[in-house]
């Protein structure tokens, strides 16, 4: 692993620094594919808070959590261990993906979920605008063309929270808490907290096709209060930036010899409306819709894992959960 870090970019006085922040967002974009976002609408104590309703979710027995099931027909509800990875197996945690609308752990079980919850959604929506803002204005989209695209007030927007949990452990010779992958959807905003490192990046991609090669990651130290922000696949081609902006290869993994202490984190996905058209400004790749784009993802990356036919409906919804990162 190499010194790299990823730039960090304050978006204080936004609506006055906008030509400043999207130059500063596009370079990140263009040659790492992550960054960190300082100074943003979510408070220290705000995200605190939402950790803290995380933490107290995963610390209720294993039947208070099943209350909230995994749906696999919406991608929604608590998992623990069931994602499944070709080369490192079953991921080494546990986590729960809400959105508006959907079934949430009841605030008997876990209080003020709810109310922190819906204010850390609506300001990731916020802080996302602003960055994908940019990014429109860069690839020449209209102003409101990535605010169309990510609308969570339509039904058919499955922009997702994940609460996510990694056990403490010991000697675990460099375990995969979470293997190598890029994130399906447009862009992910991921929080950390101090102390609770384990997130590596390996950047070099250079279409939506290259493979992860060789072991050049560089760790992303987790701080409380940041917001590491990562390029996904969806604005890498298709959707929107034709290969220009880097949705490169990233895991999460535990000391080799040691101590790793438990991890949580949180990561907002931005997988757009399903109905919504996708194409690059260079129509480098057809156009499709977000609905679409999650088939042929399937049908190219597991089919040929699967030693046969699989159930594509299926395998789309776990590969919604299955692929997004923090």
């Amino acid at each position: 692993m190499t010194g790299q870090q990823i730039p960090a970019i304050s978006l204080r006085d936004f609506e006055s620094r906008k030509e400043e922040i999207g130059r500063q967002l596009v370079d990140a974009a263009e040659k790492v594919g992550f960054f960190s976002v300082v100074d943003h609408v979510l408070s220290m104590e705000e995200i605190e808070t939402q950790f803290g309703v995380s933490e107290n979710f995963f610390a209720l027995s294993p039947e208070e959590k099943a209350k909230v099931p995994f749906d696999v027909s919406t991608s929604l509800g608590y998992e623990n261990k069931a994602q499944f990875r070709p080369g490192t197996g079953f991921d080494q945690k546990e986590s729960l993906f809400v959105r508006p609308g959907s079934e949430w752990p009841r605030d008997e079980s876990v209080p003020g979920f709810a109310e922190s919850t819906a204010n850390f959604l609506a300001k990731c929506s916020q802080i996302t605008d602003q960055i994908l803002f940019c990014f429109g204005k860069a690839l020449n989209f209209p102003d409101d063309y990535f605010k169309e695209a990510m609308d969570v007030s339509q039904p058919d927007c499955v922009n997702q929270l994940r609460l996510l949990h990694y056990p403490a452990v010991e000697n675990s010779k460099g375990g995969w808490r979470h293997g190598s992958h890029t994130d399906i959807g447009a862009l992910t905003l991921v929080f950390q907290r101090d102390g609770q490192d384990g997130l590596e990046v390996m950047p070099g991609r250079e279409t939506h096709v290259s493979k992860a090669k060789g072991d050049n990651y560089f760790p992303i130290p987790a701080k409380t209060g940041p917001i590491v922000v990562n390029i996904g696949d969806m604005l890498m081609t298709v959707a929107w930036s034709d290969d220009r902006f880097k949705a490169n290869f990233h895991r999460v993994r535990a000391k080799a010899s040691g101590f790793s202490p438990a991890r949580y984190s949180i990561g907002y996905f931005n997988m757009g409306r399903e109905n919504f058209v996708f194409q690059g400004p260079n129509k480098k790749y057809p156009a499709t819709t977000c609905g679409d784009y999650f088939h042929n993802h399937v049908k190219n990356q597991f089919e040929k894992h699967q030693g046969g036919k699989v159930d594509i409906v299926d395998v789309k919804t776990k590969l919604l959960a299955g692929i997004a990162v923090a």
